[in-house]
């Protein structure tokens, strides 16, 4: 019985080459003509894995193809020439001659299966096994059938040449690779353009049987048919004697890499948005990934006491909007800190970092730098009462100083004018879709940070007053180009540069953040702090004119830190980061747009300064917003009075040994001074005699008195 259905498998064979296409598909079953129909495009059913590359062609992760392999084709051509000669030798060594069936082949296996009594042997060709690999059907006598017809068909809609360069790469080799070019890179390390004739006569022997012959776990097996492979390839003359003895030399040569999980979070984002592409080059600088994820888990570990357990960090190429860093959080497997979480697209909220853009509205409606704002204590509309960080009011301040130094209340003074809806809107400008609800419902609440953003559009936004007055889409590929967000111009190039030329202002700064703050640097940089409310987030954003490094501090579950703001949170991250992108990413100062100009302001008045004023300084103000008054000298001081300015009680400033002495200096100032005064620290009298005077640092506890004109003023402050 088994003897009579082996001849009637094989006359069936047979017959699909004997007869035509229309007479054979009427007597073929339903489900039979249906496969049939699926078949006829070499490769059409079968997608490759998602590869991403970063900027400079190295690969950041490559996703399973729906076949849940990580395949990846390539061209015939671009094959080492050892690879199809293998597969022939080792799979179908008549396969230039047959037409898709080889006769000679099913009647070999016929007379083995019969003289066993069972099947020892197949006799699918590599054009049958193809048809098998997009159509798989049942190993029955109509599946059998089936499959044939289709070879038949294959062989006459494309050449051998195609039908192998499919075959090659959709085959599963073991390790989820599908294709010679996913298997040469996992087994070797080389494309299959590198491939040796050993390693594709290891790769064709594994075809027989993927798990059984796999050379990772069965290396002696894989080892004896790949003898066998290159035995077969040597037979039927496709090498040479010595060539075989050489490659039965060669060890295997296993060279089985962790297949690339870089940039998980971005990675992730950027499969999102281009699902069906087969390489995907990103703008990523994978060197600068590296060092920010290093970065955050540095100042992590400093952290560990004040319950900070994770960050992220965004950086941004501020001439194409291109991402060259982006680190979700601190560990991706961390599932107790909900690692998995990506920290650069989560809502939180920023604090006093949207305060630069309250002011940037506030200069195009009338405020200049040296406006001065009241940082008293305030009630605002709803019983909004703001409070500084440090717990104290600074009386009239220079808008300049009320930015450097984040204070609340002038920065809620400045909005109040405007209202919230029209900072809403410069906000939506600036590409802060997240800002979603009513103005009502955030109020004036929102210059201090009263709503929830992404820590990408942070990066974007300061971008933005990077480049001076232009809003970018945010670039994440290049091939094929994958970017979100709008393009615009939503500040003046003018107010751009004086927003910016605060926030690079480090005297400025310091008498809230001190000289040495993380957010000083040795090149010409910007930055700002964020700082939410009960401390739960914080935040720290770093520019150049090249580029922009946004960083976030805090905890997933939106548990409070202790006690950690952006300054000793976020901004030693941003500080490390930013540091060594320059060192990559070099860049010269901010340039002034047209329109910029300079004068000398009196501090007390924000006028002209005229021969009365002792208290003088450059500001930087447009052209329609330069003072025209001179300050006559009755306002030179911001409050009533003798008072040291900087430092100011409390301050604690720290010694960097690392640092030239010479560039660790404090600058103190007093106002409301009539000249010459008596300057003592520690009782020690000084020989200062002015108003403002540069003292090098040094560790100690300090009391800084000054007398002028029968007035007194004191403050106390710490070098660490």
């Amino acid at each position: 019985m088994k003897k009579m259905h082996a001849v009637c498998l094989v006359c069936l064979c047979i017959l699909p080459c004997l007869l035509g296409g229309e007479v054979f598909s009427l007597a073929l079953a339903p489900q039979a003509a249906a496969n049939t129909a699926t078949s006829d495009t070499a490769g059409a059913d079968a997608a490759a894995s998602v590869q991403l590359f970063d900027r400079q062609g190295r690969p950041l992760r490559a996703f399973l193809s729906p076949q849940e392999t990580y395949r990846e084709t390539v061209a015939l051509a671009e094959m080492s020439p050892w690879l199809p000669l293998a597969a022939v030798a080792a799979e179908d060594r008549r396969f230039y001659s047959h037409s898709g069936v080889d006769m000679r082949a099913v009647l070999r296996a016929l007379w083995q299966n019969v003289s066993g009594g069972t099947v020892v042997s197949g006799a699918s060709t590599i054009t049958q096994q193809a048809v098998r690999l997009h159509t798989p059907r049942p190993k029955t006598f109509r599946g059998k059938l089936a499959e044939a017809w289709d070879a038949w068909r294959w062989e006459r809609k494309h050449s051998k040449e195609e039908i192998l360069e499919d075959y090659l790469n959709t085959l599963e080799l073991g390790q989820l690779t599908q294709g010679v070019q996913s298997a040469a890179k996992f087994y070797f390390g080389v494309p299959a353009s590198d491939v040796s004739l050993a390693q594709a006569a290891l790769l064709a022997g594994i075809i027989q049987a993927p798990s059984r012959l796999n050379p990772l776990q069965n290396p002696k097996g894989a080892m004896l048919r790949r003898g066998r492979v290159l035995q077969a390839m040597y037979k039927n003359g496709f090498i040479t004697s010595e060539q075989y003895r050489l490659a039965m030399l060669e060890p295997l040569g296993l060279m089985p890499g962790e297949r690339p999980f870089a940039a998980p979070h971005f990675a992730r984002r950027v499969y999102e948005m281009a699902p069906q592409a087969q390489r995907v080059y990103t703008t990523l600088d994978k060197d600068l990934q590296l060092y920010a994820e290093r970065a955050i888990q540095n100042h992590l570990d400093k952290l560990q006491d004040n319950h900070v357990t994770n960050a992220a960090v965004v950086v941004l190429d501020n001439a194409t909007g291109g991402v060259l860093a982006y680190v979700g959080s601190a560990d991706f497997y961390d599932e107790r800190h909900s690692g998995q979480v990506d920290g650069v697209a989560a809502l939180r909220q920023p604090g006093s970092a949207l305060k630069p853009f309250v002011y940037a509205l506030a200069l195009q409606n009338g405020l200049t730098a040296a406006s001065i704002l009241q940082d008293e204590d305030t009630f605002f509309e709803g019983g909004f009462r703001p409070r500084n960080y440090d717990e104290k009011f600074h009386g009239g301040v220079p808008l300049r100083r009320a930015l450097a130094c984040s204070y609340n209340v002038p920065a809620v003074k400045a909005a109040e004018p405007l209202g919230a809806a029209r900072l809403l809107n410069l906000l939506h400008e600036l590409g802060f879709a997240s800002l979603n609800k009513a103005p009502e419902f955030y109020g004036l609440g929102l210059a201090l940070g009263g709503g929830e953003v992404t820590l990408l559009e942070l990066a974007n936004a300061y971008a933005a007053l990077a480049r001076g007055d232009v809003l970018m889409p945010v670039v994440f590929a290049t091939q094929p180009r994958l970017e979100m967000g709008q393009s615009g111009r939503a500040l003046p190039a003018d107010i751009s540069y004086i927003i910016t030329d605060i926030l690079a202002d480090n005297t400025a700064r310091a008498a809230a953040f001190g000289l040495n703050s993380p957010l000083h640097f040795t090149f010409p940089a910007a930055a700002k702090t964020g700082t939410s409310k009960d401390y739960r987030d914080n935040f720290a954003i770093g520019y150049t004119p090249r580029l922009t490094v946004a960083v976030w501090a805090g905890n997933f579950d939106a548990s409070p830190m202790q006690k950690v703001s952006g300054i000793s949170g976020a901004a030693p991250i941003m500080h490390d980061v930013l540091s060594y992108a320059y060192q990559k990413y070099p860049s010269g100062g901010f340039e002034p747009p047209p329109g910029i100009v300079r004068a000398e302001v009196c501090e007390g008045s924000g006028l002209l300064a005229g021969p009365d004023c002792t208290h003088r300084r450059e500001e930087v103000f447009t052209e329609k917003t330069q003072p025209q008054q001179q300050c006559d000298g009755t306002h030179t001081a911001p409050a009533a009075g003798l008072q040291i300015s900087f430092p100011q009680r409390g301050d604690i400033f720290k010694y960097d040994p690392a640092l030239p002495a010479a560039a660790q200096q404090l600058h103190v100032q007093a106002v409301g001074v009539q000249t010459p005064c008596r300057w003592t620290l520690n009782g020690r009298e000084l020989t200062e005699e002015g108003r403002e005077w540069w003292w090098p640092l040094e560790k100690g506890d300090f009391i800084l008195e000054v007398s002028c004109g029968g007035q007194s003023a004191q403050t106390h402050f710490k070098v660490l």
